[in-house]
């Protein structure tokens, strides 16, 4: 999907850009390839610089309640240098690396309702200007489908995922927001807790997997939020039983009664020292259940043997979470100063 747009700043007569990205879902820490295509306008014009700028639609907490923004959380130069000549037609191909810890906005190519962008800005004769936004995909890791997969076919159902403003400490996460994917219990959990959710924090060497359980509380007690974290390296997606070992992760985390997270049976969990950062987890600027997905679409997924089969209950239509990503950050350009 191309969005065309006129230099605002240049006024009429000015250049456009077009951005065009490779068909194809890119996965985290994944090549993201395309071309700007550039069209000169009524006059020659010196493009100083172009840039690309990944941005996404987050969530932040405040006292008076939720605020959904656009936060950037990336930025590549790919071209600049050279003369636009009056109505030349140039195209600069790029090829930029995604930050390992881009959420995931699709599963078996179903939208899971994140909506990310790719921003295209000029710099010309002194001014800039964003000129064009493009919607990004992005496919799960290895890791993130066998987890995402093995819940499914444990019985826990889809309910949302958004992207939270703020940090899980504990964790070596980068970026200044995190992707939470809520779950509806399986039957045989159910009677312990609300819903699951799941983080997933990668990067080179693996993933950091951090569930949350939203725990009910009993006749005597309230209810409260448990979290563990437990660290997959990126060669052992294929090598495991995910089911055995995510079923295992749940249990532990239910039946733990503590508020913060224990080690697994399998697997790896890490507390001080770990390979992305000590300590245990637990999330800053988060708020527990209720709450629907980021960008205002509900969605509602069946477990089955296939994993998680993503479907939509509700708000938006899943192609309009692409075809409506102009929509979604519309406004945004005066307020994320």
């Amino acid at each position: 999907m191309v969005f065309k747009r006129l230099l605002g700043t240049l006024g009429v007569g000015g250049p456009t850009v077009d951005t065009v990205l490779e068909d194809g879902a890119v996965p985290p820490g994944g090549v993201l390839r395309g071309q700007v295509l550039l069209r000169g306008g009524s006059a020659d014009f010196e493009i100083e610089q172009i840039t690309l700028e990944l941005v996404a639609r987050v969530e932040a907490e405040h006292e008076e309640g939720e605020r959904e923004g656009t936060v950037p959380f990336e930025r590549f130069t790919v071209g600049g240098g050279f003369r636009l000549a009056e109505g030349e037609e140039r195209a600069v191909p790029f090829a930029v690396t995604l930050p390992w810890e881009t959420p995931v906005t699709e599963l078996h190519g179903q939208p899971l309702g994140v909506v990310l962008g790719v921003r295209t800005e000029l710099a010309v004769a002194g001014a800039k200007d964003k000129g064009d936004l493009d919607a990004l995909t992005v496919r799960p890791l290895p890791v993130q489908e066998a987890v995402l997969e093995a819940l499914g076919g444990l019985g826990f159902g889809f309910t949302s995922a958004d992207l939270e403003l703020g940090r899980i400490h504990g964790t070596g996460q980068q970026l200044p927001f995190y992707q939470e994917i809520e779950l509806s219990p399986a039957p045989q959990y159910a009677h312990a807790v609300n819903e699951i959710e799941v983080t997933f924090l990668a990067g080179p060497a693996g993933v950091e997997v951090v569930l949350e359980a939203d725990k009910r509380g009993g006749l005597f007690s309230g209810g409260h939020d448990a979290l563990s974290r437990h660290t997959v390296g990126h060669d052992e997606a294929g090598a495991r039983d995910w089911q055995a070992e995510v079923d295992s992760w749940i249990r532990q985390l239910v039946e733990h009664r503590a508020a913060y997270g224990a080690p697994a049976p399998y697997g790896q969990t890490y507390g001080h020292g770990g390979p992305y950062g000590g300590g245990d987890a637990h999330k800053d600027g988060h708020h527990h259940g209720g709450h629907g997905s980021g960008p205002g679409m509900g969605t509602a997924i069946a477990a089955g043997a296939a994993g998680l089969a993503v479907g939509v209950a509700g708000g938006l239509v899943a192609a309009e979470v692409v075809d409506e990503i102009g929509d979604a950050f519309e406004g945004e350009e005066d307020e994320e100063g």
